[in-house]
């Protein structure tokens, strides 16, 4: 069994297009991330097959485990507003309290789990694309690829 994780690398300046739109709208989002604790904020970015855009940030809570990631917060939202939509592409951005970092940050494990039960429930593949607010992008075709081994809703049959 060969497990293989496809990431390229692009320099932000080559970043185009729906890519760029996609980023753009999670960078812009950053600044509504609710961070008081960590001050770790982290906006997610949503293009769905329909072409509408949705953005989920962070959001803390003083009882730590209660807090959800962007990741989840965006998919969330499409499943809510959006019942059956696919999503194309999924734009992560970042920002540590420490201010502009420059390497780009791949999404925790129940995030990663969020994305594979994505994929299972649109049945297709969806690209990541991450970044922070300077340096290179990474960019990831298939987004179920971040969690090699995944447990899927066909485990529970």
């Amino acid at each position: 069994m060969k497990l293989e994780l496809n990431v390229r690398v692009v320099p932000r300046e080559e970043v185009g297009g729906a890519q760029r739109e996609l980023l753009n709208a999670a960078f812009a989002a950053l600044d509504h991330a609710y961070a008081p604790y960590s001050g770790f904020r982290v906006a997610a970015a949503v293009r769905l097959d329909s072409g509408e855009h949705f953005v989920g940030t962070n959001q803390e809570n003083a009882s730590y485990p209660v807090g959800i990631c962007a990741e989840r917060v965006a998919l969330s939202t499409v499943q809510s507003v959006a019942p059956g939509a696919k999503v194309e592409r999924m734009a992560i951005a970042y920002r540590p309290a420490s201010g502009p970092a420059s390497i780009p940050l791949a999404p925790c494990g129940m995030c990663r789990q969020a994305m594979v039960e994505q994929h299972a429930r649109q049945k297709a593949a969806f690209e990541v694309v991450l970044a922070a607010e300077q340096g290179d992008v990474w960019v990831i075709a298939d987004a179920s690829s971040l969690l090699p081994l995944a447990f899927t809703p066909s485990d529970l049959r």
